[in-house]
């Protein structure tokens, strides 16, 4: 894949090493325009549970770092746009938003699992140009997502390994390699 597109996966070249946010990073890229990028880190949890970030529910749902851009608001993509209104597909049945106190209310009556619904603090956003730039500078693989909707239970601990080892070759020997190299 050569242009990335709405759905996509961007993946973390192993040479981001050292970069706080986006190394080893695997993003699920909410949209794309002409106008700019953003995306969701898919595989970077947080110490934070939904119950930790918003009065109202128990519900230990795990919440991630969706990336560096407006830390301090939360964020959700889901499989359930019949039960949450103004949702925005994103592609192949994975949808962004919606009317989060009807997303409470389902989550309070046990109608939406962590299976349907992953939750983020902040984004991953790019002006206009930005992402092209890094992905010419070889900062970022583009993936299909063949997860389709069910990436949002996609476990996190492994996942830009296993990227790693699907692309094959020299991305291979990453996978094994620690992820603070001056730790070893």
């Amino acid at each position: 894949m050569n242009k990335p597109e709405k759905g996509n996966l961007l993946i973390a070249e192993p040479s981001i090493i050292g970069d706080i946010s986006f190394n080893r990073a695997v993003i699920l890229l909410a949209d794309h325009n002409a106008l700019g990028s953003v995306g969701f880190i898919l595989n970077k949890p947080l110490e934070y549970n939904l119950k930790d970030l918003i009065e109202g529910t128990e519900s230990e749902f795990t919440v991630y770092n969706g990336g560096p851009v407006e830390q301090d608001n939360l964020y959700f993509i889901h499989k359930s746009p019949e039960l949450i209104p103004n949702s925005i597909e994103i592609s192949n049945g994975i949808f962004w938003g919606g009317d989060f106190k009807v997303v409470l209310n389902l989550i309070n009556e046990g109608k939406i699992v962590g299976s349907d619904i992953r939750f983020f603090l902040g984004y991953s956003g790019w002006d206009e140009q930005q992402l092209d730039s890094e992905l010419e500078s070889n900062a970022w693989l583009i993936s299909e997502n063949i997860y389709n909707k069910d990436i949002i239970s996609k476990s996190c601990n492994s996942f830009w390994r296993e990227k790693m080892l699907e692309l094959g070759g020299d991305y291979s020997i990453w996978s094994n390699a620690p992820e603070h190299p001056s730790y070893n």
